[in-house]
């Protein structure tokens, strides 16, 4: 079973959510009120997926998403805000963070995606997580995120990271590059691997930059 830290400012919206997961069957083991009580509550407890609010008292969500995956990486954050807007999505995936919703979101559609990031995937599609690096991963001012080159991959591991970079899924992938999908799967398994990777999101992000897939550039 799912194991899910809710953090979140408002105490109505921690017992919504609460609720809404647990007649879902999943497991909520704790909430927390602001950035730095998450923080505790998940050094505590160790759960699969934490609910995270982007807008907190004492520590923020993003500050409070880098310092938890710094600490746990396994840890998957989903991140909340009813802001929608393009800047706090970048800026969440580039926190590692591996989705992305707002807090209007069905009951339906929340215990779906804490399912989906709990088994290691990322929520926001490929290719909406590449309009969002095109738009801000090479814009003035912001600086990398990713302190690392590619030299650990293959020629083909670079192909496919650039494919993944351009929002391609696996059977795209494949079909670009003449491969089967299972050998897609596993290219893509051991770039994860080398360059420490959590899922999909980060790689786009990583891809842009790093240089090997440019802004606006099929």
């Amino acid at each position: 079973m799912t194991r899910v830290v809710i953090a979140d400012d408002q105490a109505l919206v921690r017992t919504g959510f609460r609720m809404i997961l647990t007649a879902g069957g999943i497991d909520v083991v704790g909430e927390a009120a602001d950035g730095l009580a998450a923080v505790t509550a998940v050094r505590s407890l160790r759960p699969d997926v934490v609910l995270m609010d982007i807008r907190m008292p004492a520590m923020d969500g993003l500050a409070a998403t880098r310092r938890i995956l710094a600490e746990q990486s396994d840890c998957r954050v989903l991140m909340l805000t009813t802001f929608d807007l393009d800047r706090y999505v970048y800026d969440a995936l580039a926190a590692g963070a591996s989705g992305f919703l707002l807090k209007d979101v069905t009951p339906e559609h929340l215990v779906a995606a804490v399912r989906l990031v709990g088994t290691g995937d990322a929520l926001l599609a490929p290719s909406i997580t590449r309009r969002l690096v095109e738009r801000f991963a090479a814009g003035p001012g912001t600086p990398p995120v990713v302190h690392r080159d590619l030299t650990a991959l293959t020629p083909r591991e670079r192909e496919v990271l650039a494919l993944v970079g351009r929002g391609r899924s696996n059977t795209e992938i494949a079909d670009d590059l003449t491969l089967s999908e299972a050998t897609v799967k596993t290219h893509v398994t051991r770039i994860f691997g080398k360059l420490g990777l959590r899922d999909r999101a980060q790689a786009v992000v990583l891809a842009y930059e790093t240089g090997l897939v440019a802004p606006g550039r099929n």
